[in-house]
């Protein structure tokens, strides 16, 4: 059977690893998903069986033991994951932004230590911008560290950590006025630190808790927590990149490749809502016929079909032009708005389509339309992505007069 958004161009070998993915999603995450999901359990036999095909060290140079893919064969194997269930792509998300900056930013003795052990998925990565007070203001930081000799010690509390719990590894983003006189702009003046830990909740190491897991309306199964740092101590060497006050572009380069990812998810959920939606609409007879034969049915099928190839070449172009080594914030602004937008809407769609039988959780669209909203704000609410796609047009056709 044809299917959206195919992607022209790919090698044999990315082709080989998308039909490896897909088998995965249809055999082991779609048939279980939705039981999952209700309970709110981490898929730990799933998580497994990714880190077996290898997924963890996708992007992770061979050098060091993962596969040395592309930006954009990690978003389509991303598209093929959250098609089966959001959550995991978001355990496998996070994980990779912390091997790209430490890839891309770490230095020669981090790399060595962290990416070996992250691309066997022994290291599970996760990262902190966010505060409970922060919202979208990320200059607004007030965790602090405060130089003590040979060691840094943090204080303050981090807010919306994806895999906060399950992960090894965290990228802290926090105020560090060390070397940074009086009146420095905010962004000059951040450093991320890289904070092992122990898995689980409580006090994971000296001066660091995870409390419980947040309650949320969906994206359920991955673990999203708090992190309180008090008189947590980190030597200078896990300072990343081992320079202070530059963790601001270093986050950011991380996010700039998270918005492709989120894009991805976005196209990968839209794709599921499409299938739910045409398979029950070809299932559901009213008025003696099935309502695919209807106009107004037809109709939503045209533009769901529509939204998510329009999605899925923006995520594309995005993840393509980041592979080529140009700037790519204005191509990843508008990817990951759009597809957040389209896949909201796809689902929606598809909602109505199942009418009443869409409100029951024995059906999985019900469990799509609590999901979709968290793309929403992901990496960037829609407002954001308009500012920085609105600057970026600005910069490009700037009127000389």
């Amino acid at each position: 059977m044809a299917r959206l958004a195919q992607t022209a161009g790919l090698t044999d070998i990315q082709q080989e690893i998308l039909s490896t993915v897909r088998d995965f999603v249809d055999k082991e995450i779609i048939p279980v998903a939705t039981e999952l999901e209700h309970r709110d359990e981490y898929p730990q036999q799933i998580v497994d069986g990714l880190k077996e095909l290898g997924l963890f060290g996708l992007m992770i140079p061979e050098e060091y033991g993962g596969l040395g893919e592309s930006l954009l064969t990690y978003a389509l194997c991303v598209e093929e994951i959250a098609r089966g269930w959001m959550s995991v792509s978001g355990i496998i998300n996070t994980h990779f932004i912390v091997a790209y900056m430490l890839k891309q930013h770490g230095t020669q003795e981090q790399k060595d230590h962290f990416l070996p052990k992250m691309a066997a998925g022994d290291i599970r990565g996760a990262f902190s911008m966010s505060e409970p007070g922060l919202g979208s203001d990320v200059s607004a930081i007030t965790s602090k560290a405060v130089k003590d000799g040979d060691e840094y010690v943090l204080n303050g509390q981090k807010m919306w950590l994806t895999n906060g719990g399950t992960s090894t590894l965290v990228a802290v983003l926090v105020r560090s006025d060390e070397g940074h006189p009086e009146g420095t702009a905010p962004h000059k003046s951040m450093t991320t630190f890289l904070i092992e830990k122990e898995p689980g909740f409580g006090e994971v190491r000296p001066g660091l808790t995870i409390p419980g897991k947040i309650d949320k309306m969906g994206y359920k199964g991955v673990d999203t927590t708090e992190l309180i740092m008090d008189g947590l101590r980190i030597p200078a060497n896990r300072v990343l990149g081992g320079v202070t006050g530059r963790g601001f572009y270093q986050m950011m380069d991380g996010v700039e490749v998270g918005r492709v990812n989120v894009a991805a998810r976005g196209c990968g959920v839209a794709q599921r809502a499409f299938e739910l939606g045409v398979r029950y609409a070809q299932q559901r007879h009213t008025f003696g016929k099935p309502i695919a034969q209807h106009q107004a049915i037809q109709f939503k099928l045209a533009e769901m079909a529509t939204k998510v190839e329009a999605a899925h070449a923006m995520m594309v172009n995005a993840a393509r032009k980041k592979d080529s080594g140009e700037r790519n914030d204005l191509e990843a602004g508008m990817a990951k708005y759009l597809a957040s937008e389209y896949c909201k809407e796809v689902v929606e769609d598809a909602f109505r389509i199942h009418g009443g039988y869409g409100f029951s959780k024995e059906y999985e669209i019900e469990r799509l339309y609590r999901e979709a909203p968290m793309l929403l704000i992901g990496e960037g609410t829609a407002e954001i992505q308009k500012m920085i796609i609105g600057r970026r047009l600005l910069e490009e056709y700037r009127f000389q007069g």
